[in-house]
């Protein structure tokens, strides 16, 4: 014969509508992790590569080149505070470090390399290192 279960469409809903409600981070509206957005271009001998950072001291961003490896990374310090009379309404601070690495396709020469920060934007002028042709050689 069949076992006959009760069924009780509250006992479950009601773990499934609190399961992680306790450890899921809390986002304010507006706020979004900082990111480092960019466009990398390619004329005829360089490299040209638009980064955003809003927000950022150009003496914080620090840009490392090895062979054809670059990274970008910053040190973000934001504060924001806002209050009425003497009690804080809202109070926002974030500080950590952001990062990004990509490769290009040839070698970058380091020494010849620029960095411009305006605006939010990071301007790096990459040139590409000269590539030794290959010789061949006759075995005497």
């Amino acid at each position: 014969m069949a076992n006959v279960t009760r069924f009780n469409p509250f006992e479950d809903s009601l773990d499934d509508l609190f399961r992680g409600f306790f450890v899921k981070p809390v986002a304010f509206e507006n706020e979004r992790p900082v990111q480092i957005k960019m466009d990398v271009k390619e004329d005829g001998n360089n490299y040209l590569v638009h980064a955003e950072i809003p927000g950022v001291k150009k003496e914080d961003i620090h840009v490392t080149i090895d062979g054809n490896q670059v990274a970008i990374s910053a040190e973000v310090k934001r504060q924001s505070e806002e209050k009425q009379g003497e009690r804080v309404l809202r109070s926002e601070r974030y500080y950590g470090k952001v990062q990004r690495m990509f490769s290009l396709a040839s070698e970058v020469d380091s020494a010849g390399s620029q960095a411009r920060y305006s605006d939010g934007v990071l301007e790096l002028t990459l040139p590409k290192k000269a590539t030794v042709s290959s010789k061949r050689i006759s075995v005497q």
